[in-house]
């Protein structure tokens, strides 16, 4: 499956985006989903994490209860809605799939396909 991140940018603290990823070249239904995200001179961290139905999702502690990650799968995209935006969310973020996991929470290394990023810069 090949990914296509999209809908960064540079935004003020406090405001929303919401980042998207499309998906081709697979059933896209057949893949948990994930969003990370890596700063400057950080590792790449997970951020939200989507079962392949919808009906799940995961996050970290950092997005619980501002970002929301949510998938069409008629649409083969999978979203990341993200409010009050805060300077340490800027990053680059992609998206990640796999067919395999179990767990959304899997280290970088365990999701087989990425998209190439989308960066979101938050300026205060």
């Amino acid at each position: 499956v090949q990914l296509q991140a999209s809908g960064g940018g540079l935004v003020q603290v406090g405001a929303s985006l919401t980042v998207s990823c499309a998906a081709s070249g697979g059933t896209f239904s057949n893949y948990v989903m994930g969003w990370f995200r890596q700063a400057p001179g950080k590792e790449r961290e997970f951020v939200a994490g989507i079962s392949r139905g919808g009906g799940s999702t995961d996050y970290a502690d950092s997005a619980k209860g501002r970002f929301t990650v949510y998938r069409d799968n008629a649409k083969n995209t999978v979203y990341l809605q993200m409010h009050g935006l805060r300077p340490e969310d800027t990053a680059v973020y992609y998206c990640a799939a796999d067919r395999f996991l179990r767990n959304m929470r899997s280290s970088p290394s365990e999701y087989g396909y990425w998209g190439q990023g989308t960066l979101v810069t938050v300026s205060s």
